[in-house]
C-alpha cells in the first residue's frame, strides 16, 4: 500500500513542477547529400506547428520557442528532393540537432512533382526495409528500450523465448543476421551471446547514442555482406556542440549514464556506461542464477570542414555469469544449477571513419577491429573440489581486423556506389567436454588456432526511369577467403542481385528483388579440430547460400500511413549438418553456449516462404501504431532427406501496437503478440539413465523424431505509460512498462529430476529407480515441466536529462 501511495504522490508532486515547462531549441544544417556543401536560404519548417525558417550562407539554422513535443520537420529548397524527419522529441533541456541532406533533381524530375513518403525509401532496397526512429524505439511496450525487442512488432520476427533477444527473420537462425553502427560492422549487439548463433538477453547498444534504424529483411546493398536473413545499420547521434550535457536512465534492468558535449570548436563526443543490478534482484528472488553485464559506449566526430569528416566509434561489454548454489529448494532450480555454467565473456568493438566528400559524391573508409572472449566451466554436482568431476571446460577468442572503402557517385538520376573490404581473422579455442549421446559417451578435448584472410569486391548501379515512376537497381558481390582452397576463389560466391519498383498509379507501388547471398559458416564450425585437424574443412564446409526472391504491393496513404503486402522465398543450400545429430545446425542456437563445436558436412539444404501484411501509422493527431500479420514455414532436410519444420517455423504471427499522447505530455501504448507454437524435438527415452543425465546435467534430444512435436501459442501483452515534465535546464520522464501481462510463454517443456522430501519439506537426494543395480545401469525418476519463462513483469523506469 505504501508504494502504491508512493508512486502516487510523486508523479503527482512532479506534474505539479511540470508547471514550469520552458521552450525548446531546434537547429542544424541543410547540405548536398553528394558534395556535403551547405544550402543556404534553405526553408526549414515544424511542420505540425506552421512555423519555420531559412538557413543561413553557412548552411545552419535555428528554430527557438518551441514547446516541448514531439514535431515533424521538413527542409526543402529550389531544385532539390526535400526531407521530412519524423517524430522529433524537442525538450527544454537541450537544442535538438536535426540535420538534413538533400539531393539534386535529376532534368527529367523538373516538371514532375514527387511526393515525400512519411517513410524511407531505397533504390537498392525498395521493399523489405523498415527505418525506425529513436522515439519508437524509447516508446515501444515491452521493448525495453532495446531494439531486438522492438523489431519483434514488424512482420517476418519470430519469437523463441519471452526472455532472449533472438532475431529469427523470415524463418532464418539468429546467426544469418548482420549489425552496424555507423558503418562499422558490430559481430553481435547483446550481452552473453551465444557463440556462433548471436542473439542473447539483453541488448548492448545505448539507444541514446540511437538516431534511426535502418532494418532490412530483405533486398540487402550490396556493401553489406554475410548476411542470409537480415540487416540493421544503426545511425548514431553526434554529441550536442553548445555544451556538455548528461542523461541518467534507472531501466529495468541496469542503471547507465551518458555525457555529451563539445571538444573545441570541430569536436563533438558523446559516451556511456551502464552496468545491471539483476544479480541483486535475482538473489533476492531466489533465482539460481546471477548474471552481471556492463557495457560502454563511445563516439567521437571531428569534422576540419565541410569536405572531410572523421569519427570514431567504440563498444564493449563484460557479462559474468554465476550460479546462486542457496537458491536449490525446487525441482526446477537444481535443474537450473545442473545445466548452466559458469560464464564470463567480453567483447569489444572499435572502428574509425573517414569521410571525403566531393562535387558527385563521396567516399567512405572503415578501419575497424573487434574481439569476443568467451569462457565457461562447468563441474558434476558444481563441486569444484575434485577435477575429475570436470565436464566442461571452455575458452575461445574470435578476433577480427577489418578495412573497407567505398564510394558513392551520382550523375543526374544515375547512382553508382562500389568498394572492396579486407579482414584479417584469428580464431582460438581451447576445448574440454566430456558429452554421453544416444550413440555412447564421448570426450571433445582440443585446441586451435586458425589464422586466415577474407576479402570482397562489391558494386550497385541504380537508375530512374519514366520521370522516376520506374526505379531500377542491379549490384553484385563476390567474397572469397583463405581458410580453404574451395573458398579461396572468390568467384563462386559471386552474388547478383535486383531490385525494381514500379508507381503504377497515384501512391501505389509494385516492387521487386532477387538476389543470391552467401555468408561464412561461424568461426567455431570451421576451427574445429580433431587431431590436430581441422575435421570440417576436411569434409569440404564453406560458405552457405540463400537464395531471395520478394515481391511486394505497397499502398501509402494521406495521413502518414502504409499499407504493405510482401511474398518472400528463401532456398539455403550448402548448409552445415551436424553429423552427430543428423540435423542441419539451423535447429540450434536458441540457449546460452556454442554453436558449431562438432563436425559437420555442407550438405544442408533448406527453405522458407510466406506472406507478410503490414498496416505502419506514424504519429498523427496524437494516434500512431503498427499491425503486422506472418503467415510463413521454414523447413529443412531431415537426414533422410524429407523436409521437416525447423526450429523456428512459427507459422502465424499476428502484432498489434497502439498508441496515444494526451495532453500533459502522459502517453500510453500497447502491445499484443500472438504466435503459433514452435516445433521442438521430444527427449530421448534413456535420458534418464544416471551416467548419461549427469555428465548432461539434463536430457538429451531424440534427433531421430526431429521437431515432431509442437510447442502451445504464446499471446503476450505489454503496456506501457509515460509522463515527460519539461525544466528550463533538466527534464524526466518516468514510465511504467507492464510487461507479459498474461503470463504467455513458450513452454518448451525440460526434464527435470524427481527428489524425495524430507521430514522438514525441503528437497532430499534424487529419486533413484533401481537403486540396487551397479552406477552404470542406474535410472533417474523425471517428469518433464514447461521452461518458456512466462512471468509477468512490471517495470518503472526513470530518465534525466540536463
Amino acid at each position: 500500500m505504501f508504494y502504491r501511495f508512493s508512486i502516487i504522490f510523486f508523479l503527482f508532486f512532479f506534474n505539479a513542477l511540470g508547471l514550469q515547462a520552458q521552450s525548446g531549441i531546434i537547429s542544424g544544417e541543410v547540405r548536398d547529400g553528394d558534395s556535403n556543401d551547405p544550402i543556404p536560404f534553405a526553408t526549414v519548417k515544424v511542420l505540425d506547428l506552421g512555423i519555420g525558417t531559412t538557413t543561413d550562407v553557412e548552411g545552419s539554422y535555428k528554430l527557438e520557442n518551441v514547446p516541448p513535443g514531439v514535431y515533424d520537420i521538413e527542409a526543402s529548397f529550389l531544385g532539390y528532393t526535400q526531407e521530412v524527419i519524423y517524430e522529433v522529441q524537442v525538450q527544454s533541456s537541450r537544442p535538438v540537432q536535426v540535420d538534413f541532406k538533400l539531393f539534386e533533381k535529376a532534368s527529367d524530375l523538373d516538371e514532375v512533382v514527387v511526393k515525400a513518403s512519411a517513410f524511407r525509401e531505397s533504390k537498392e532496397s525498395p521493399l523489405s526495409l523498415r527505418t525506425i526512429g529513436v522515439t519508437e524505439i524509447k516508446r515501444s511496450p515491452g521493448g525495453n528500450r532495446d531494439i531486438s525487442r522492438v523489431v519483434q512488432s514488424l512482420p517476418g520476427v519470430a519469437s523463441t523465448s519471452t526472455f532472449r533477444n533472438d532475431l529469427i527473420i523470415r524463418g532464418g537462425a539468429p546467426n544469418e543476421n548482420r549489425f552496424f553502427l555507423d558503418d562499422v560492422e558490430v559481430p553481435n549487439i547483446n550481452h552473453f551471446a551465444t557463440q556462433g548463433a548471436t542473439g542473447g538477453p539483453a541488448g548492448i547498444i545505448n539507444v541514446d547514442f540511437i538516431r534511426e534504424v535502418d532494418f532490412y529483411s530483405g533486398a540487402f546493398p550490396a556493401n553489406r555482406g554475410n548476411a542470409l536473413s537480415s540487416v540493421l545499420n544503426f545511425k548514431q547521434k553526434n554529441g550536442r556542440d553548445d555544451r556538455l550535457g548528461a542523461t541518467a536512465t534507472v531501466g529495468a534492468s541496469d542503471v547507465g549514464i551518458s555525457l555529451e558535449g563539445p571538444i573545441g570548436d570541430k569536436t563533438t563526443f558523446i559516451a556511456s556506461a551502464r552496468r545491471s543490478y539483476l544479480q541483486f534482484l535475482f538473489s533476492v528472488l531466489g533465482l539460481p542464477f546471477l548474471p552481471t553485464y556492463n557495457d560502454f559506449q563511445t563516439k567521437i566526430r571531428y569534422r576540419p570542414d565541410s569536405k572531410n569528416e572523421f569519427y570514431f566509434t567504440g563498444i564493449g561489454a563484460i557479462d559474468n555469469f554465476r550460479l546462486n548454489l542457496a537458491a536449490n529448494e525446487t525441482a526446477e532450480q537444481r535443474f537450473t544449477l545442473d545445466n548452466i555454467p559458469v560464464n564470463e565473456q567480453w567483447t569489444y568493438t572499435n572502428g574509425l571513419v573517414y569521410k571525403r566528400y566531393q562535387e558527385q559524391g563521396f567516399w567512405t573508409f572503415v578501419l575497424s577491429r573487434n574481439m569476443l572472449n568467451n569462457s565457461a566451466i562447468k563441474y558434476l554436482n558444481n563441486d569444484e573440489s575434485n577435477s575429475d568431476n570436470l565436464i566442461l571446460n571452455y575458452r575461445s577468442r574470435e578476433i577480427e581486423n577489418k578495412f573497407r572503402v567505398e564510394n558513392v557517385t551520382r550523375w543526374q538520376n544515375w547512382k553508382f556506389s562500389g568498394g572492396a573490404g579486407y579482414q584479417f581473422v584469428r580464431y582460438t579455442n581451447n576445448t574440454f567436454n566430456r558429452l554421453f549421446l544416444p550413440t555412447g559417451q564421448e570426450t571433445i578435448d582440443y585446441q586451435t588456432r586458425v589464422d586466415f584472410h577474407k576479402y570482397a569486391l562489391f558494386g550497385q548501379l541504380s537508375r530512374s526511369f519514366l520521370s522516376a515512376s520506374l526505379t531500377a537497381s542491379a549490384g553484385f558481390r563476390i567474397d572469397g577467403n583463405s581458410f580453404s582452397d574451395e573458398m579461396a576463389n572468390p568467384l563462386p560466391q559471386f552474388s547478383p542481385r535486383l531490385s525494381l519498383s514500379y508507381l503504377f498509379a497515384a501512391d501505389w507501388k509494385l516492387n521487386f528483388n532477387t538476389g543470391i547471398y552467401y555468408q561464412l559458416p561461424p568461426y567455431t564450425a570451421l576451427g574445429y579440430q580433431v587431431n590436430g585437424e581441422f575435421i570440417n574443412r576436411q569434409n569440404g564446409i564453406g560458405y552457405v547460400r540463400a537464395d531471395h526472391v520478394v515481391t511486394g504491393l505497397e499502398y501509402s496513404t494521406s495521413f502518414k500511413s502504409r499499407i504493405t503486402l510482401e511474398a518472400y522465398y528463401k532456398r539455403y543450400r550448402n548448409y552445415p549438418f551436424s553429423i552427430r545429430n543428423q540435423v542441419a545446425i539451423a535447429n540450434f542456437g536458441n540457449d546460452f553456449g556454442v554453436v558449431g563445436t562438432e563436425p559437420l558436412t555442407p550438405t544442408g539444404e533448406g527453405r522458407a516462404y510466406g506472406v507478410e501484411l503490414l498496416y505502419q501509422q506514424r504519429l498523427y493527431r496524437g494516434f500512431y501504431g503498427v499491425l503486422a500479420y506472418t503467415l510463413g514455414w521454414t523447413e529443412f532436410q531431415d537426414a533422410k532427406g524429407e523436409f521437416i519444420p525447423t526450429t523456428w517455423d512459427s507459422r502465424h504471427i499476428l502484432t498489434t501496437t497502439l498508441g496515444k499522447k494526451f495532453n500533459g505530455d502522459w502517453e500510453v501504448g500497447v502491445r499484443w503478440r500472438f504466435q503459433t507454437g514452435l516445433p521442438y524435438t521430444p527427449f530421448d527415452a534413456r535420458s534418464n539413465e544416471r551416467p548419461r543425465w549427469d555428465l548432461n546435467g539434463g536430457g538429451v534430444r531424440n534427433f531421430a523424431l526431429l521437431n515432431t512435436l509442437r510447442t502451445g501459442p504464446s499471446n503476450i501483452l505489454d503496456i506501457r505509460v509515460d509522463k515527460k515534465w519539461f525544466f528550463s535546464s533538466w527534464s524526466l520522464n518516468v514510465y511504467a512498462d507492464v510487461q507479459n501481462i498474461l503470463g504467455s510463454a513458450i513452454d518448451l517443456p525440460g526434464l527435470v529430476l524427481e527428489y524425495e522430501e524430507n521430514p522438514d519439506g525441503s528437497l532430499g537426494d534424487p529419486i533413484i529407480l533401481n537403486p540396487q543395480a551397479p552406477y552404470e545401469q542406474q535410472e533417474y525418476e523425471v517428469q518433464e515441466v514447461p521452461t518458456g519463462g512466462g512471468s509477468l513483469l512490471p517495470i518503472i523506469g526513470i530518465v534525466i536529462t540536463i
